[in-house]
C-alpha cells in the first residue's frame, strides 16, 4: 500500500461540502483527521464525529472553546465597541482567531503535514483561516479545496455534490434545503447566498433561527441592570425575577436568551468583503446588541472626552477592520489589542436596560467609583463652581481664528 501524501487535519462541520471534501481528501492519498470547534452552534457532534470515522477519519477532534471564545474574543470586540461599517458586529469573523489557533495546535501535536478548510474562493473566511494559520505555524501547508481546479471543476455545484455522497455513501439528512447558507457561533449567526443574493428580497420570516420577529415578541418588557467593570460585563440581574448570572460564559449565554425571545439583533445589510466583493448578508446578534448598547452607554458617563474620542477614532475602526480583515495574529494586532485595557480601567458601573420589541433601551446609568460627571456642574439651576463667565474666555478664544476667516459665506 502506497505511503499516504501527508497527514491533513480537517475543519470539519459533517454538512454536505465538508463530508465531500473529507472523503476526496482520502481519495487524493490523504490521511485525514477531522477537527470540530464547539464555538457555541447548535451541532450534534456525537452524530458529526461517528460520521466522519465512517468516512474514514483516522482520528476525530472536537474541542470546546465556547469560554475563550467569550473572554478573548467577545469582551474584548464589546471593550472596543468594535463594529465593521456602522453596522455588522463581527460575529463570524469574531470566532475565526480561536478556531484556527485550536486548529494549529491540534495539527502540530497529531504531526499533520496540512490543514484544510471548506471556505469558498470568494469569501472572506478562506483569507481569515489561511492568514491565521500561517501567522502561528509558517511552515504548514493548507489544502484549500474550493480552489483547487481538480476539486471546484469536478463539483460544480450542490447537486454534483449530492452525486459524490451518494456514490461514496455519504449519509445525507434528506430536508428540503433552505435556499440559503449559515454560519453559527453563540454569538452570533449569519445568512447568505442563495435567495439573498438578491439584495433586494426581504428574508422570509422562517429564515430567522435565534430570534423572534420584534412584533411577536412579548408585549410586556423585561428590565435588567448589567455592571461592568473595566469595560467587561461581571453582573447581570434580572430585575423582574431576581436571576443574577456572574460567570462570563453563562452570562452571555443568559444574554442571549433574552435577547432571543425580545427580537432583539437582526440586522440585514450589503457589506464590502476584504477580497473586494460586496455580499449582501443577514445576521442575528443577541446578546451582543445588548452589551453594545450598554457599553456604548456606559462610557458617556465614565469615559474621559480625549480618551474616548482618540479609541472612537483610532482603536475601534483598526481593531474591527483587523477582525474582518482576519488579522488578530499580526503585529498590528498584538498593538492594537495591548491597547484595549488601558481605555477600560474607568469603565466601571451599571447600566439599566429595558428589552422590548426588538429594542435594548437605556433606562439609567451610574456609577459608584467613577465621578466624571457632577450634577451641581452639570445643572441648570446652580452654577455648581463653574462661573458662567469663564465661558466669555473660552467663546473669544475659539472665535479668533473664525473671525480672521470670517465673511466669506
Amino acid at each position: 500500500m502506497a505511503a499516504p501524501k501527508g497527514k491533513v487535519l480537517l475543519a470539519y462541520s459533517g454538512g454536505l461540502d465538508t463530508s465531500c471534501i473529507l472523503a476526496w481528501l482520502l481519495e487524493e492519498g490523504y490521511e485525514v483527521q477531522a477537527y470540530m470547534a464547539d464555538v457555541g452552534q447548535e451541532e450534534d457532534f456525537e452524530e458529526a464525529r461517528a460520521k466522519a470515522l465512517g468516512l474514514g477519519a483516522s482520528k476525530v477532534h472536537i474541542v470546546d472553546l465556547r469560554r475563550e471564545f467569550v473572554e478573548e474574543l467577545i469582551f474584548p470586540a464589546v471593550q472596543t465597541n468594535a463594529i465593521y461599517e456602522g453596522v455588522y458586529l463581527l460575529g463570524t469573523s469574531l470566532a475565526r482567531p480561536v478556531i484556527a489557533r485550536s486548529q494549529i495546535q491540534i495539527a502540530q501535536a497529531e504531526g499533520c503535514t496540512h490543514v484544510s478548510h471548506g471556505c469558498t474562493g470568494k469569501g472572506n473566511d478562506q483569507v481569515r483561516f489561511e492568514l491565521a494559520y500561517y501567522a502561528l505555524a509558517p511552515g504548514i501547508q493548507v489544502i484549500a479545496p474550493w480552489r483547487v481546479p481538480a476539486f471546484f471543476n469536478r463539483f460544480q455545484g450542490r447537486n454534483d455534490l449530492l452525486a459524490y455522497a451518494a456514490e461514496k455513501s455519504i449519509p445525507v439528512v434528506q430536508t428540503a434545503a433552505k435556499p440559503w447558507s449559515t454560519d453559527e457561533n453563540l454569538f452570533h449567526i449569519s445568512y447568505e447566498a442563495g435567495i439573498l443574493e438578491d439584495p433586494n428580497v426581504t428574508p422570509p420570516h422562517d429564515m430567522w433561527k435565534l430570534t423572534v420577529a420584534p412584533e411577536d415578541a412579548p408585549n410586556t418588557p423585561e428590565r435588567i441592570h448589567i455592571t461592568f467593570e473595566a469595560g467587561r460585563p461581571v453582573r447581570v440581574v434580572n430585575q423582574d425575577d431576581g436571576t443574577a448570572v456572574t460567570d462570563p460564559l453563562d452570562l452571555f449565554l443568559y444574554l442571549n436568551a433574552l435577547a432571543r425571545r425580545h427580537g432583539i439583533g437582526r440586522v440585514d445589510i450589503v457589506e464590502n468583503r476584504f477580497i473586494g466583493i460586496k455580499s449582501r448578508g443577514c445576521y442575528e446578534t443577541p446578546g451582543g446588541t445588548i452589551l453594545r448598547v450598554a457599553h456604548v452607554d456606559l462610557e458617556g458617563l465614565v469615559l474621559d472626552r480625549e480618551v474616548r474620542q482618540y479609541r472612537d477614532e483610532h482603536v475601534t475602526p483598526a481593531f474591527s477592520k483587523l477582525l474582518y480583515n482576519g488579522l488578530y495574529f499580526s503585529p498590528e494586532g498584538a498593538l492594537i489589542t495591548s491597547t484595549i485595557a488601558a481605555s477600560q480601567k474607568n469603565v466601571n458601573g451599571v447600566v439599566r436596560l429595558k428589552l422590548y420589541k426588538g429594542n435594548a433601551v437605556v433606562e439609567g446609568r451610574f456609577s459608584e467609583t467613577e465621578k466624571l460627571y457632577d450634577m451641581e456642574e452639570s445643572s441648570m439651576d446652580v452654577q455648581g463652581g463653574f462661573s458662567p463667565q469663564d465661558s466669555e474666555g473660552f467663546i473669544k478664544i475659539q472665535s479668533i481664528r473664525l473671525k480672521k476667516w470670517g465673511g466669506k459665506f
